[in-house]
């Protein structure tokens, strides 16, 4: 005969079950709350702290965009490769996916470098496979396809057959894209005239402005360069875009190097950066090209 003694304690360790489950659940839950908190507070150290043993696609995914923005980006890569094969269909993913193997590629020696290129760009594709709005992957792949020789995938034709796609879901980004198209054939002066078509059609998006500065400045146009400077300052003042990106041009163009100190000590030390500014780590990197001038 049955015993519902047994029954009762099968359903007793079955609900003991879904509750440690339940309890393991909020704790993850809580760790990926305080990691993302810290995470948009551009504090990526302590998100990495938060996440000591993910299991989650969301988890590894901002575990491997904290190891990214820290500058680690074999550590990166292998998280977000954990994320992917969790959630393989998610554009999210193999866009920062593309972003960090691009990052290796930029940081390895050149044998390494060309197979982590070609990693970067498949997942940049498969980033607009998955999702063709997804505007910041659109953005990273046409600068791939631009940047990159044609050994890894790369190639100016295949940067100009996105601008229809581009057109569609980023409109406002097809005069720098085009401008970008023009400068790679060194029509210059086209260039310009796209980029400033792009300013004057999103006058209070900053990028646009800064994007014309600093095609400016590394063409020569000094003056005209530090006017484009000064209406991006008064658009958004105090913005830690404008003074990374005045930084990094006057580095560039070799002139104005102690305010350029002075605008990296500044900007290393503001308190409103975001993850969608250039991490600290960049911004001593920089520093560190003014000492070795």
């Amino acid at each position: 005969m049955y015993s519902f003694k047994m029954l009762r304690a099968i359903i007793l360790m079955i609900g003991l079950s879904c509750a440690l489950g339940a309890a393991d659940r909020t704790v993850a839950d809580h760790a990926l709350d305080a990691a993302q908190s810290a995470y948009n507070k551009t504090d990526f150290k302590t998100a990495v702290a938060t996440l000591p043993n993910p299991s989650d696609a969301q988890s590894w995914e901002l575990l491997g965009k904290s190891w990214f923005m820290l500058g680690e980006f074999h550590k990166a890569t292998d998280a977000l490769e954990k994320a992917a094969q969790l959630y393989p269909r998610t554009s999210d993913i193999q866009l920062w996916l593309g972003r960090a193997y691009g990052r290796r590629a930029e940081t390895s020696f050149p044998f390494s470098a060309m197979g982590y290129a070609v990693k970067s760009r498949e997942a940049f594709e498969r980033a607009i496979q998955l999702n063709p709005a997804n505007k910041e992957a659109l953005g990273d792949l046409f600068d791939f396809y631009l940047a990159a020789p044609g050994i890894v995938g790369g190639g100016t034709e295949k940067a100009r057959a996105l601008m229809p796609l581009i057109a569609k879901y980023d409109p406002e980004q097809v005069f720098f894209a085009q401008a970008q198209l023009d400068e790679d054939q060194k029509q210059f002066g086209s260039a310009e005239a796209h980029l400033r078509r792009a300013a004057e059609s999103t006058p209070l998006r900053i990028g646009q402005v800064l994007n014309l500065a600093r095609f400016l400045a590394l063409h020569g146009k000094f003056e005209e360069s530090d006017k484009e400077f000064l209406r991006a300052e008064q658009l958004a003042p105090d913005s830690p875009r404008v003074i990374y990106t005045r930084a990094e041009t006057y580095i560039k163009t070799r002139r104005k190097l102690p305010e350029a100190r002075q605008l990296l000590n500044k900007y290393l030390t503001a308190g409103n950066l975001t993850p969608d500014d250039p991490p600290r780590s960049e911004a001593m990197k920089l520093l560190k090209k003014i000492e070795g001038s």
